[in-house]
């Protein structure tokens, strides 16, 4: 009789509950015992979907696009398509291409709807493209004089190259110093709470490896001819159409926990892991403790981990039932890996002031702005990034027609001043901030607020980071522990990665692969880079 492996996974987020599903699905409860821990009552990680007084907030905002194919039919095999009109698209006559046989979002909330992608920066009280284009626009907000100096200031680079040892050069060479201390710096600074000459160019290679101003003008070009391209020839960042679960991303990640449960995982929430115990170069059990503090002991074949790297090695560090201790300096590694929390300010508002300039039509009365996200580049802000919820689904709103629910988004310490205000005192310094950009008249405009914290929401890339490949080496080392996910690998991952990353280690516990490379090679090619 064939022996039913066990496999135990920590983290119910993207990369935890695509690993499990992955193993029970078509049956494959028959030859996996999966159970997943979540030390939350929420799925998704920072892709869930929080709920408030009938409206949703979206976490850091998430555009379900990918360039790997095996994700887009993932995701469209849990949630399909839809195959008639959302509610703002029948209301503004907006047209998408639909799904032949799809659901109807008006009709089921099974349904993944398709979105238009609009983004802009706001910057001196002016929008400019996101990301930065030349169009007729960017050029009369700028000015004929700070065009002719960012211009002159990029040909400068393209012919004085800076050795890209920090995020500070890689950003000079691409863009031109005066493009970069308008529009990277400051925001790079906010974003990471470092001077960008303090980061590696590793966070550019990831992330802005295939825009430049080159290609802005090659994608401006192309559009203008009649060929359509595929999306795998376009920048993820110039990508104009993404899909979207109706009810936010947390409705997705909550169904693929449902049919994971369906197929025979069993799934504990409230299960926070607090010990790791390892003998012989393997992982034997893991210790997960309740809300109650009750501490439960859990063997396994197999473990996935995407529980942050830092918490990881403590938790092994923890057992005194291990045959021997982690090694001193992988602790010193662990322990100084940097994270960045955020703060999302959820206000609910009457209507806002800036007017919606653009030809694509929108809700609201008069009609809002349709940018899903507006990156507040100003250095004049604390506030990093808008969301306006309308936009990525009219069903994340409760009343869409008539007021607007946006969303602030804030990036910190956890433990600095910002993170230990109250509810009252961030509501209050998020109303003033959109006051003060002049996008709401003032307090009288908002109807309903909430705030939200996030610890540990982006992996940063300095610090210890640059000794990463010791503490891969040293993780691989235990046969049977597969790490996954954007915490779990100490990778800025995007959703898409984070569960490619479980795909593959879920088809080395099938294939009996030792080598765990290609886990840790899920984006770090370009063909897997977001670029912004």
């Amino acid at each position: 009789m064939k022996h039913k492996q066990s496999v135990v996974i920590i983290g119910g987020g993207p990369a935890g509950l695509t690993a499990a599903w992955e193993l029970v699905k078509d049956g494959g409860a028959e030859n996996y015992d999966v159970t997943v821990l979540e030390a939350t009552h929420e799925f998704g990680g920072i892709s869930r979907t929080v709920k408030h007084n009938g409206n949703r907030m979206d976490i850091g905002g998430h555009r379900f696009f990918s360039k790997d194919d095996r994700i887009m039919d993932w995701w469209k095999a849990v949630l399909p398509l839809q195959g008639a009109p959302s509610y703002d698209d029948k209301k503004l006559g907006r047209h998408h291409d639909l799904e032949p046989g799809g659901p109807d979002p008006e009709k089921t909330d099974e349904v993944m709807l398709k979105r238009h992608r609009v983004s802009r920066i706001f910057w001196n009280h002016h929008f400019f493209d996101y990301p930065i284009s030349l169009s007729a626009n960017t050029l009369k907000s700028l000015g004929f004089r700070l065009t002719m100096v960012a211009g002159f200031s990029y040909l400068k680079s393209i012919f004085h190259k800076l050795p890209e040892d920090n995020l500070e050069n890689f950003y000079i060479n691409r863009f031109g110093r005066k493009l970069y201390s308008m529009f990277f710096e400051g925001y790079t600074e906010k974003l990471w709470g470092r001077h960008p000459s303090e980061i590696s160019a590793d966070w550019g290679a990831q992330r802005v490896k295939g825009l430049s101003i080159i290609a802005v003008l090659k994608n401006a070009f192309q559009k203008l001819l009649p060929r359509k391209r595929s999306s795998k020839e376009v920048e993820t960042s110039l990508i104009e159409e993404f899909w979207y679960p109706k009810l936010g991303p947390g409705q997705l990640w909550e169904t693929v926990e449902r049919n994971c449960t369906n197929n025979g995982a069993t799934v504990i929430t409230d299960a926070n892991v607090v010990e790791i115990r390892q003998r012989d170069g393997a992982i034997r059990s893991v210790v997960y403790e309740n809300a109650n503090g009750k501490r439960t002991t859990i063997e396994a074949d197999q473990f996935i981990s995407s529980m942050p790297i830092k918490d990881l090695v403590d938790a092994i560090g923890n057992s005194r039932n291990s045959d021997k201790p982690v090694p001193q300096d992988m602790t010193m590694v662990a322990d100084g890996l940097p994270y960045r929390d955020f703060v999302t300010v959820g206000l609910l508002v009457r209507h806002l002031q800036i007017k919606n300039t653009t030809s694509t039509p929108t809700l609201g009365n008069p009609p809002i702005v349709p940018d899903c996200w507006i990156y507040v580049q100003d250095p004049g802000y604390k506030v990093g990034r808008l969301q306006v919820f309308n936009n990525w689904s009219p069903y994340l709103v409760k009343d869409v027609d008539n007021t607007v629910w946006v969303g602030l988004e804030y990036f910190c310490h956890e433990g600095d001043d910002f993170w230990n205000m109250s509810d009252e005192e961030a509501t209050a310094f998020a109303i003033k901030e959109l006051t003060r950009m002049q996008i709401i008249a003032g307090p009288d405009d908002v109807l309903d607020s909430h705030r939200e914290r996030v610890k540990k929401a982006y992996p940063a890339y300095f610090d210890t980071y640059s000794r990463m490949p010791e503490l891969v080496e040293y993780l691989d080392s235990f046969g049977n522990l597969y790490c996954v996910g954007r915490n779990g690998q100490h990778h800025y991952n995007n959703q898409d990665h984070s569960m490619a990353t479980a795909i593959e280690a879920v088809g080395n516990i099938k294939t009996g692969r030792t080598s765990k490379k290609n886990v840790w090679e899920v984006n770090t090619e370009k063909s897997y880079h977001e670029s912004k």
